[in-house]
């Protein structure tokens, strides 16, 4: 059974329950429970069900979707902080560094705040927020661009043609991609498809492709391929991801990091 259908399953069982416990949906689908919490996760960055302790339920009339930027950085944070730290070691000194929007990018912005002399590249308004000018003299102070591309995302990211031109003339040593989903057909995927666009030109500007992406990533699809996976030059993901599914995965990147996720206990 394709992820996708999978899935189409699962929510029409908690639809027709109006709530489900994971066991329960396990049972009723043939698959593991892990699998179950994993798809529970992209179904919910989606709007489409609401987690609760245990399994899921269908949101209720005039829950207001949780879709921002704040929202999505509380799904899986200690796995996205997990993968942020692993992923700041590949940053030194005097970078410059592409930074798409997304909730895993955000976090990463945070772990290079002390890195001096960086040039940051974004599109991203909450990531340029991250590198204002320090109140203190004795904060590293970063340049940031920030590329006006004339649609805002609802994470706050800018997007389109204007985005796109800037990124034809800028150089990064290293560019950080957020997705919406990975999957071995479909590739990188957003659900926007002039995000597509503008990521497409961030990773064609950078030396290096990094793809931060969190384990309930794998398997989902989103509207648009950005690129496909074979055209990133590394994936960095978290301990979350059952072994098979990163053997996969590993099979189709040049490169594959799994942040242990004790990076996150601190």
């Amino acid at each position: 059974m394709l992820a996708a259908e999978r899935r189409s399953r699962l929510l029409a069982e908690v639809r027709r329950h109006g709530a489900a416990a994971v066991p329960d949906l396990a049972a009723a689908l043939g698959v593991s429970e892990m699998t179950i919490r994993r798809d529970l996760d992209v179904l919910a960055a989606d709007g489409h069900v609401d987690k609760v302790r245990g399994g899921a339920r269908h949101p209720r009339p005039g829950d207001a979707p949780a879709r921002d930027l704040t929202a999505q950085s509380r799904r899986n944070g200690a796995e996205k902080a997990a993968i942020a730290r692993h992923a700041a070691s590949l940053v030194e000194p005097g970078m410059a560094v592409g930074l798409s929007g997304g909730s895993t990018t955000w976090a990463l912005a945070r772990e290079l705040r002390g890195i001096a002399d960086l040039t940051i590249v974004t599109n991203s308004l909450p990531v340029a927020d991250v590198f204002a000018r320090p109140d203190r003299a004795d904060e590293p102070y970063t340049q940031t661009v920030v590329l006006t591309g004339g649609v805002r995302t609802p994470t706050d990211a800018l997007v389109g043609p204007v985005a796109v031109a800037s990124l034809e003339h800028l150089h990064c040593d290293v560019v950080f991609l957020g997705v919406r989903g990975m999957e071995p057909t479909a590739g990188l995927t957003t659900s926007n498809l002039l995000e597509a666009e503008t990521n497409r030109a961030l990773v064609a500007a950078g030396g290096r492709a990094v793809v931060l992406a969190d384990h309930s990533k794998w398997g989902a699809v989103g509207l648009t391929t950005i690129v496909d996976l074979n055209e990133v030059d590394l994936v960095v993901t978290d301990a979350g991801i059952a072994d098979d599914d990163a053997e996969v995965l590993r099979s189709h990147v040049a490169e594959l990091w799994v942040a242990p996720l004790a990076f996150a206990d601190e």
